[in-house]
């Protein structure tokens, strides 16, 4: 299985195992997800898979049948990425016998992404939902997702030194980094010394996490320890290569 899903960080619990054993879990939203294109190494020169996932529309629009929905708030890109929208550009490329790509007639979504496929991409079909079902006979995944931003932090908290000594001559600086500087040879600080910076706010992924339980009806997943993100955040789900 080359395609993922997307999904959603719920947050973290704890679940008993058959066995009576406790383990600590964090609750995914998976999908379900819909297929908004499939890339062909002819037309796109990759195979890929894009799949999306949440609506764009507000919670209010959610409610609303589909013909009475405000989808203003998406850009017209972003609906015609997913319908087929009458413009002069598409007409004057049907004139000359353009063939376009099939669109999913799905709402627009937040949150997209591709998967890389081999041979077996060709299965999935563009308006198809993928949904928490995929990884009913998986064992281990990887969790993508985006760290919690912390700001800009000094050297203790970010890279975790010790500070200077709390000793007579060391005089407010007890968390600085210190010296930096080389000698005449070679005069420079070398690239990527450890500095303060911004701390956070980075793709960070998780690898072979035991999936401890699916749930499709309510389209969760359980996994055995924590995810990079918020509550809320946004994460990629696939099945790991990590063997053992």
């Amino acid at each position: 299985m080359a395609v993922g899903l997307l999904g959603r960080k719920i947050g973290m619990t704890q679940v008993y195992r058959e066995g009576g054993q406790l383990v600590p879990v964090t609750v995914i939203e998976a999908g379900p997800c819909t297929v908004l294109q499939v890339r062909t190494a002819e037309r796109d020169g990759y195979e890929a898979v894009q799949i999306g996932f949440d609506d764009l529309l507000s919670d209010k629009d959610k409610e609303r049948p589909a013909d009475q929905r405000n989808r203003n708030r998406a850009s017209r890109s972003e609906r015609g990425h997913v319908v087929a929208l009458a413009s002069k550009r598409q007409k004057a490329r049907q004139e000359a016998g353009v063939e376009s790509s099939p669109r999913p007639g799905c709402e627009p979504k937040r949150f997209v992404r591709e998967f890389r496929t081999g041979d077996d991409g060709g299965k999935c079909q563009v308006g198809q939902e993928l949904t928490v079902e995929l990884f009913a006979d998986v064992a281990h995944v990887d969790v993508v997702g985006t760290s919690k931003g912390r700001g800009t932090a000094g050297v203790m908290k970010r890279h975790n030194f010790h500070g200077q000594k709390a000793s007579h001559g060391v005089k407010r600086v007890h968390r600085h980094a210190g010296s930096i500087g080389m000698s005449a040879d070679p005069a420079r600080v070398i690239k990527g010394t450890r500095m303060s910076g911004r701390y956070g706010n980075s793709q960070v992924t998780v690898r072979h996490l035991e999936v401890v339980r699916v749930d499709v009806a309510s389209n969760t997943l359980l996994v055995h320890g924590a995810i990079p993100g918020p509550n809320g955040g946004y994460v990629l789900i696939r099945k790991t290569n990590k063997l053992g």
